[in-house]
């Protein structure tokens, strides 16, 4: 991207705090092997504050939407305790194989990553971390689910592994089982649509949201979205 373009995807920003619309394909942290990541245009959102500034969590790869990042040591610290207590509301898009059993629920199964020569990846297992995750199914058609998703918990790959784990995988996803046919360019349908953070005391909570990326459209319209309808933040509980 141009330093254009990464700063025309600022969503929220003030002295403490960015909000970023991160693409999705682009990594947040370079992985062993190297790469391209949002690392490389942190330089280019300093918006005249010497220090570049940090993300506070983290998103798939192929994950697009929210992210959160500090401007100064300060924000860094008070951001990472937000989001290790839970503070932060955070409320996801996806796209679904198949259905939930429910209309409205939670998935509260504990997860654990486990490693082997082909990789790593995350499953259910009683002896992993707690995780939970509440969706509500917003919209559904030719065996497709619109889910709107908030995670409770901040486990790697938890929207993702929780959602195969309920019988309706994540659309384009490679690793957790989804049928990627119809995915536009074999692309995640993982979105994360709106963040509410606390992060002062005494002023109104800070708020963003995500446009939807153009590789999730098509399949959004055929769940029944219709060009940008917007849900409140925390319409998945």
């Amino acid at each position: 991207m141009t330093p254009e373009q990464i700063r025309s995807r600022v969503l929220f920003r003030d002295g403490q705090v960015l909000i970023v619309d991160k693409p999705a394909g682009l990594a947040v942290h370079a992985g062993p092997s190297g790469g391209e990541s949002l690392r490389d245009y942190l330089s280019e959102l300093r918006f005249g504050i010497l220090p570049q500034p940090e993300p506070a969590h983290r998103l798939d790869r192929d994950t697009s939407g929210c992210l959160v990042l500090g401007r100064t040591k300060k924000a860094i610290v008070r951001l990472g305790r937000l989001f290790s207590s839970g503070q932060v509301r955070k409320t996801y898009w996806a796209v679904v194989v198949g259905r939930p059993p429910a209309d409205a629920g939670s998935v509260d199964y504990p997860l654990l990553k486990k490693n082997s020569r082909a990789g790593w990846h995350v499953q259910v297992d009683p002896s992993g971390q707690p995780s939970l995750t509440t969706y509500r199914v917003v919209g559904a058609g030719d065996g497709l689910a619109w889910l709107a998703l908030e995670p409770k918990t901040g486990r790697t790959h938890q929207i993702r592994v929780h959602l195969a784990a309920i019988g309706c995988p994540i659309l384009g996803d490679p690793v957790y089982g989804a049928d990627r046919s119809r995915a536009k360019e074999h692309q995640l349908h993982l979105h994360a649509r709106e963040i509410r953070v606390p992060y002062y005391a005494r002023r109104e909570l800070l708020k963003a949201i995500a446009e939807v990326p153009d590789h999730m459209k098509a399949m959004l319209r055929v769940c029944g979205w219709k060009d940008g309808p917007r849900l409140p933040v925390g319409s998945a509980a």
